[in-house]
């Protein structure tokens, strides 16, 4: 044999022994991605003291590596990305190639109309009170206070109490606390809140905070939004779903042009110092 054809098969040797010890588990456009590119990519995510990464774990990272990586090899085929390019400049040009590929998408009126006709209980909005409590540390003058505001008709009464009594943070204001939706007070006072009518003062509610008595200054009933209020939240809502899908179609074109190995990406291994 001679020295040429020697140094040859010693090359493809070589190549034999590389693969089988550290295969190719992508390969797109004439570049490779080995087993070792997916190792270093999971040992950096377990270095920020997420790891040691599980089985399952490292199979639902495994196909988010091989996209991201064929999307760099794309973005460098197309011009976006310089060979020897570091690695911080590879998601800038796949972000440019996501752009100049997926267009922005169109969204219709029809489409719009459609959306909201199917998704009224999304586009609801729910009933909310606001509320003025006075907050005592005991149920006597919780039940002091109550009476007191019983005699009187005049809703002024209430912040004048507040202001002298109450411990709450709100007291300076005469105890006005804002308004609610459900689900944004403690269970406790929210079953008072929105269980006593507009204009209307609560018997002493408990809570760890102390004794609360409550007013409700007014009631906005759960009603729904308009179309034309609710028009350009749907517009930017179908249009992002859209971008989404063609985004995935498109990475899904690439991938079909690749070679893809999981079960050499995934088969135990020594792993990389």
């Amino acid at each position: 044999m001679s020295p040429r054809c020697t140094l040859i098969a010693l090359a493809a040797l070589a190549l034999v022994a590389c693969d089988g010890k550290d295969p190719v588990i992508l390969k797109l456009n004439g570049e490779r991605v080995r087993r070792s590119d997916f190792e270093r990519h999971v040992s950096a995510i377990e270095a920020r003291g997420l790891g040691p990464l599980s089985a399952e774990a490292r199979r639902g990272l495994l196909d988010a590596f091989l996209e991201q990586r064929a999307l760099v090899i794309e973005a460098r085929r197309r011009g976006l990305l310089a060979a020897n390019a570091p690695i911080e400049d590879e998601l800038p040009a796949v972000t440019r190639l996501l752009a100049a590929a997926v267009p922005a998408p169109a969204v219709t009126d029809a489409e719009i109309l459609a959306w909201h006709a199917a998704h009224a209980d999304e586009l609801r909005l729910p009933e909310t009170v606001s509320l003025r409590q006075v907050l005592v540390g005991s149920l006597n003058e919780a039940r002091d206070v109550r009476r007191r505001l019983a005699k009187s008709s005049d809703p002024s009464v209430f912040d004048q109490i507040a202001r002298a009594q109450s411990k709450g943070p709100e007291a300076a204001v005469g105890g006005y606390m804002g308004w609610f939706a459900p689900g944004q007070l403690p269970p406790e006072l929210e079953r008072t809140a929105f269980g006593t009518p507009q204009g209307a003062v609560s018997e002493p509610v408990e809570s760890p905070l102390g004794y609360h008595v409550l007013r409700v200054e007014s009631r906005q009933a759960a009603r729904e939004i308009p179309l034309e209020d609710a028009r350009e939240r749907i517009r930017d809502r179908l249009a992002r779903e859209k971008r989404v899908a063609a985004e995935r179609a498109f990475v899904a074109d690439v991938m079909a042009q690749a070679r893809v190995n999981h079960e050499a990406a995934l088969r135990p291994s020594s792993r990389p110092s």
